[in-house]
Formats: structure tokens, sequence, C-alpha cells
């Protein structure tokens, strides 16, 4: 009951109140010239469209597809334990990493396999390995999109061959999604961020090189991946990552005869509209009350300047909003978090920074207290009666 009635008091007095606040008119995104049927451009954190050309299309999107299966197979559990391949899974036409009937293989090097030279013997041996057979991986990738929001995406296979069927599709704008998310696994990132890696298997295994088809890493300033396509439905699909200055974008082009200069037009593009600003906060030194201390309040401050990828004409935008309690119990430690400091453009969270203790305030041991501490205590009783 104590610490029900203890929270009810915190958010009781917490104190709520804006800083900063202008306005300004919406932003415009402008236009590209690309050769791709669809086509978009994202920033990764917040996932705002930056470009899009019929970004909503289905389509078919070839071996793009193999960033669901990586993303799973990352996701599973004793990633370096070697196994013995599935004989009839690896028999799949099309791009391989050479697995070969016999051979031994963790899933790891199955997603090196899978993201760097696109092989659909990796995706199939990883589907069995992981689901048992194909079709339920299948079922499992196709769960993951709908966990994921991907509504206009749904998988027939693991490698993204879909000579045979009309049922394997996705837009740019959900593959623009799925990879935003993908990014955020550290290993996934690593990954499709090579150019070449080395790698171990085989029958004994063996180590061997393993070279990465995307021509972006070496065309384009600040790609950090992300994955290759072709098949003779889709054509060339492309998905891209690129950063600079502490902006990642995420470019996708779908049936996109000139991909790699359609990614490096809209990342020129994308990277003179939106940019990492430092985020607009000035304001004095604020204090919190602090009961049953050696003193009766403690500043606090940020403990970093606080950034954000806007476009120009938004980061006159932003509203701050300082959230904090009206007290705290000692003791108080040096860097203890009190509050926090939110950053809005149009009601969009953009930014949260912790307010955090300047210097430590100790317990109060004598039986003397401040009088804001005797008049807290009373607001405190008052409250835990009720």
């Amino acid at each position: 009951m104590k610490i029900f009635c203890k929270k009810i008091l915190s958010l009781a007095l917490s104190v709520t109140f804006s800083i900063y606040a202008l306005t300004i008119n919406s932003t415009a995104y402008g236009e590209v010239n690309v050769s791709a049927a669809s086509a978009i451009l994202i920033e990764a954190e917040t996932g705002r469209v930056v470009f899009e050309k019929d970004a909503y299309e289905r389509r078919p999107m070839a071996s793009t597809t193999k960033i669901m299966s990586t993303l799973i197979a990352l996701e599973q559990g004793n990633l370096d334990e070697y196994f013995t391949v599935d004989s009839e899974a690896i028999k799949v036409e099309g791009s391989s990493m050479g697995l070969r009937e016999g051979d031994s293989v963790s899933l790891r090097t199955l997603c090196y396999g899978m993201m760097l030279p696109s092989g659909n013997d990796a995706a199939n041996a990883a589907a069995v390995r992981i689901s048992g057979s194909v079709e339920k991986f299948v079922e499992l990738m196709n769960k993951k999109a709908d966990e994921l929001g991907l509504e206009d995406t749904n998988f027939v296979t693991p490698s993204g061959l879909d000579d045979y069927t009309d049922d394997h599709y996705s837009t740019a704008y959900d593959m623009a999604k799925l990879t935003a998310y993908a990014m955020e696994n550290d290993e996934f990132r690593e990954i499709c961020s090579l150019s070449d890696a080395k790698i171990s298997f085989g029958n004994p295994p063996a180590d061997r090189w393993l070279s990465n088809n995307n021509k972006l890493l070496d065309m384009c300033e600040g790609t950090i991946g992300v994955k290759t396509g072709f098949t003779d439905k889709a054509r060339r699909c492309l998905v891209s990552a690129c950063e600079r200055d502490g902006v990642t974008l995420i470019a996708v082009t779908l049936n996109a005869p000139d991909d790699w200069n359609d990614h490096t037009k809209m990342y020129e593009y994308g990277f003179s509209q939106i940019k990492n600003y430092a985020l607009p906060c000035e304001f004095g030194g604020l204090n919190v009350n602090v009961v049953g201390g050696t003193q009766d309040t403690v500043m606090v401050e940020m403990p970093r300047t606080p950034t954000a990828p806007l476009f120009s004409d938004e980061l006159s935008k932003v509203k701050t909003q300082v959230i904090l309690y009206s007290f705290y119990y000692a003791p108080v430690v040096n860097g203890d978090t009190l509050g926090r400091v939110d950053f809005y453009v149009d009601d969009r969270l953009i930014e949260s920074v912790p307010l955090v203790a300047t210097k430590e305030i100790n317990y109060q041991k004598s039986d003397e207290k401040s009088t804001v501490s005797k008049i807290l205590d009373k607001l405190k009783n008052l409250v835990v009666r009720q």
C-alpha cells in the first residue's frame, strides 16, 4: 500500500511544462528521377518518407526476401552450433554459397551465405534447420511480417525465387520498414555491411571467403548494406542503407534497370534535405526538491546535447517538454535520473533525454528538518491517508 501511495503522490505532483514552441509550414519532399517501377527513401530512425514513387504497389522482390530469412535466423539460439545440411534443401536453382551434400555448417555461417553471395541453398538450409521444412519456415516468415505490420507482404519461399507463383510479393514501403527493423539487429547490420567475409563450412569444415554482390558498398559514400536481388519476374531489386553525419537513410527499388544510380541519386537528394541537428533547449538550471536531505534542492541537467535528423524547416517547429517529479527522496547520487526532456515536431516524439542530478545529496540524519521538507512530508502523509 505504501508503494502504491508513493506512486500516486509522485504522479499527482509531477510537473510538466513547455519551454520552446514555434511552428512553420509543413515540409515539401521534392522529386527524384529514378528508373525503378517502385522506389522509396525513408529516414531509418522515424520511418519518415523522404521520397517515394509507387512505393505501395505490390511487386515480387526477388532475393531481398533474404532480409527476412536472415533476420529470423539471427533471432534463433545456438547460432554457432554446426549441423549437417539437409540434402534436399540445398538442391535449388540460382545463386549459391556452394553447399554440398554432407556439409557441416552453422546458422551464423548461413546468414553470411544468404546476405553476401545471396545463396538460395543457404536460405533453404536455414529454413529446414529452424522449422523442419521450407513450408513451415515460410509460415514463420509471414507471422513475423504480420507482427511488423507489413500489410502488403506475403512470402512463399525463403530465398525469393518466385517464378512459379504470383503470391510472393511485397512493396517498396514494406521492404523499407522491414529493413529499418532488421538494421536494429547489430549482427544483421554487421553482416550486410561487409564486402567479403571468411567463414567455415564443408565436410569437414574449412575456411572459405564469400563476396558481397552489393556494388553500392564501394560506389556510394556511407553505404552500410543491405541486399541485392534479381529474378526474371522481379527484375533488378535493391535494398540499401546509408549513413552520413549521424543520419541513416534506407532506400528500396523494385524493378529498377539502373538501380545503383537510382540509389545514389536518392541518397544525394535525401542527405541534402535531412540532417542531424542539435535541438533547441535553452533553459537555465532546473532544481528538484529533495525530501529528507542535507539540502532542499538539487540541480538537474542533460548529460548530452540532444540531436535528431530533421528537415531544415522542421528545426523551428521543435517543441520541448520537461518532465520532473516535484520532489525526490534523499539520498540522491550524482548522475541519478530525476526527469527527462522530450522533443516533439508536430506531436511526433523525435528525442528524449534524461535529466540527471548534478551533485550528491546525503540523507538528513538530524531531527531538524527544513521548512520545505516539513511541508512535503505533510503533503505526503495527506496523500497516503487518502
